[in-house]
């Protein structure tokens, strides 16, 4: 029996070596590879001409992998060797210290008399509670003895302690095999060089080169360049799943808002990927470098620097000379101003401003926002008479120059009279645009909707009369989305179509019914000024590999073409009269005629229109009427180089006021000239 059992013993054990022999070996000898990457730097952006708007200055971190295979008494002594070394900031990372932290800390360093504050028959009275469930067992176990931590345990806590438990928290909050940055700020080359020389004490504890965003300009375009994440963020939550399937790392430093989020793709570069081998005990045994990387490639902007901090310049001014220096503009905090190649589409400026307070000293202070000029519309008023004329062409109520109409005070019953700025008798579609007829307009809007207007008799209209205007104006950019690259333009509002009430067809018609953002008004002038092609404005001109010579910009990697949006579809003269008009505007006796002499050969169109107040932070029941003013031109008229948006909402409340829209324009368009015969 004996010398059988042994046989089939033998038998048993050859069969597992011959048959299972290899399987067993492989999972003896099993290996696991883990594929870390590293971020590279940012790509940077400059202006048209090179100058540099957005850079990285490099700074010190310390950064910590979890391999997984660490235990908490290992990270915590990890922790505090490294804690002997750094110093952790107060505010940022000690005051973030919560009363559980230290709970749980305590417990971690004090496992022995932590132990001693949980009776037995505390534990019986849980376990018959939570008998089959452990999890929720061990979760009340925890917040019993959390509860039993006295104030005098945890003074017991040394400032070593706390050092030790702001990195300890560090560590923990990272990613398994993700480097996490402890520290970046105020790291001194002294403590790098001592933790280079220690790391094999400091297991998981490593050194690199961060950076960080520095705006050569200050807060110029700060708006509209937007801001990068810090490391400590990582990626936002909620787009979390979407970064993630693109390769990204949870605490990787992405582009949260406008330039810096519209171009991630091509400004966060190719992160440097190692592979590291590790055994079954989770020990590295080798390392393969995939690739090297590359830095994110740059961004050349259209803008002219020189040109928008001097743009910016005359709209300071002049908004605090209008502010204080009238009597009813006390609603009057912000203007715009867009500056854009027509032909192109290329933004030389995109500059707004906003006055403010200043939160701790009460003092007055200028803010940064270009932004407005896509996030904010306005009642924008007679700029919009030029794509209200060649509506009035398309739907065969107008001829160009042959179309007389009567300008004087209108009245639908049970309406407020309505008239232009002053009696113009019987004009045409020139002088309606020179003198800005709203009585042309209005009656032109009513013509399109099929109605028969007599003084102070009810008024009907077709109902169809909106869209066909809205459609129309469009096509010019105005009342749609421009198309800029940058994330979160608004379209601007639509006033309801109201058939009780006619009238507001006609304020349609003269810019005071719907509202508008300064780029449309920048798209709208460009397209009359290129002769009808909606073109897209961008701020992107070029995107560039990263130089390695400083202060040098890289090969080009794309050049951005203009590109059309829409052709405006329009019988042979029709665009030519409307730049005809425009062109009276600014000469002697036109609205714009603060333009005239100049030698530049401006057009375009001046604008002011009602509107109401509104403070979202101060809801008023009846919001105060103020008056907005606007103003479009393009230069030199015969051959358009520059096109140009003004908005200033808010101005006044009174019936007549100042005209910022006419100083700060041509301040600007001067400005221009002056500034390109001197690089020319």
């Amino acid at each position: 029996m004996v010398f059988l059992l042994f046989s089939a013993l033998i038998l048993r054990l050859g069969f597992v070596q011959i048959v299972y022999g290899d399987d067993y070996k492989n999972e003896v000898e099993k290996k696991e590879d883990v594929v870390i990457s590293t971020s590279v730097p940012r790509g940077e952006m400059y202006d048209r001409t090179g100058k540099s708007i957005v850079s990285n200055v490099g700074k010190n971190a310390i950064t910590y992998t979890n391999w997984k295979k660490y235990t908490a008494e290992e990270m915590r002594d990890t922790a505090e060797e490294l804690a002997k070394i750094i110093k952790m900031d107060n505010d940022k990372d000690l005051k973030k210290i919560s009363e559980r932290d230290k709970k749980d800390y305590w417990i971690l360093i004090n496992p022995d008399e932590a132990k001693t504050k949980i009776s037995e028959e505390d534990k019986k009275q849980l376990a018959s509670k939570y008998k089959d469930d452990k999890k929720e067992y061990q979760k009340a176990y925890d917040e019993l003895l959390r509860s039993r931590i006295s104030e005098t345990d945890l003074n017991k806590l040394t400032d070593l302690d706390m050092e030790t438990l702001a990195i300890y928290r560090e560590f923990q909050s990272g990613y398994f095999y993700t480097p996490h940055i402890v520290k970046n700020e105020g790291v001194t080359d002294k403590e790098i060089a001592i933790i280079s020389e220690n790391l094999e004490r400091l297991p998981g504890v490593d050194t690199l080169r961060d950076w960080d965003r520095e705006y050569e300009f200050g807060s110029t375009l700060k708006t509209v360049l937007g801001n990068v994440s810090t490391s400590q963020r990582g990626v936002p939550a909620e787009e979390k799943d979407s970064y993630l399937a693109k390769g990204y790392s949870m605490n990787d430093r992405v582009g949260l808002s406008y330039l810096e989020k519209q171009y991630e793709d091509v400004l966060k570069g190719q992160k440097k990927k190692v592979k590291y081998i590790k055994d079954k005990t989770d020990d590295i045994v080798g390392s393969e470098i995939l690739s090297n990387g590359s830095a994110g490639n740059d961004l050349v902007l259209t803008i002219d620097m020189d040109l928008q901090l001097e743009v910016e310049k005359i709209i300071e001014e002049e908004l605090k000379k209008t502010k204080y220096g009238y009597a009813g503009t006390k609603y009057l905090d912000r203007a715009f101003v867009v500056l854009m190649d027509p032909h192109t589409g290329e933004i030389l400026t995109m500059a707004g401003k906003q006055l403010g307070t200043d939160d701790d000293s009460g003092k007055q202070i200028v803010n940064d926002f270009a932004l407005g000029n896509i996030t904010t519309s306005y009642n924008v008023g007679s700029v919009v008479k030029g794509a209200m004329v060649i509506t009035g062409y398309k739907e065969g109520v107008l001829s160009p120059g042959t179309t007389y109409i009567n300008d004087s005070t209108m009245q639908i019953k049970g309406s407020n009279p309505f008239k232009s700025w002053k009696t113009m008798g019987n004009i045409n579609d020139l002088i309606a645009l020179k003198q800005s007829s709203n009585v042309f307009m209005a009656k032109t809007a009513i013509m399109i909707g099929k109605g028969k207007y007599a003084y102070m008799q009810p008024l009907n209209i077709d109902l169809d009369a909106y869209p066909k205007i809205r459609n129309s104006f469009s096509e010019f950019g105005l009342g749609v989305r421009t198309g800029i690259d940058l994330p979160n333009e608004m379209a601007g509002f639509k006033g309801a179509i109201d058939p009780n009430q006619p009238a507001n067809l006609m304020f349609l018609s003269i810019g005071q019914y719907d509202t508008y953002t300064n780029m449309q008004l920048a798209q709208y002038i460009s397209t009359i000024a290129n002769g009808g092609y909606r073109i897209q404005p961008h701020l992107v001109k070029e995107i560039r590999e990263t130089s390695i010579e400083e202060g040098q910009l890289g090969p080009i990697v794309q050049e951005i073409q203009p590109k059309v949006l829409n052709k405006l579809d329009l019988e042979p003269g029709w665009m030519e009269q409307i730049q005809k008009g425009f062109r009276m505007v600014m000469q002697p006796g036109g609205t714009g005629s603060v333009f005239a002499g100049a030698s530049y050969s401006p057009a375009g169109k001046t604008g002011t229109a009602e509107a109401f107040y509104y403070d979202p932070l101060n809801k008023q029941e009846e919001p105060p009427q103020v008056m907005n003013v606007s103003l479009i031109t393009y230069a030199p008229s015969d051959n358009p180089e520059v096109a140009m948006a003004v908005m200033v909402p808010w101005v006044y409340t009174t019936n007549d006021g100042p005209s910022p829209n006419l100083t700060i324009g041509k301040r600007v368009m001067d400005k221009y000239f002056e500034l390109k015969k001197e690089k020319d």
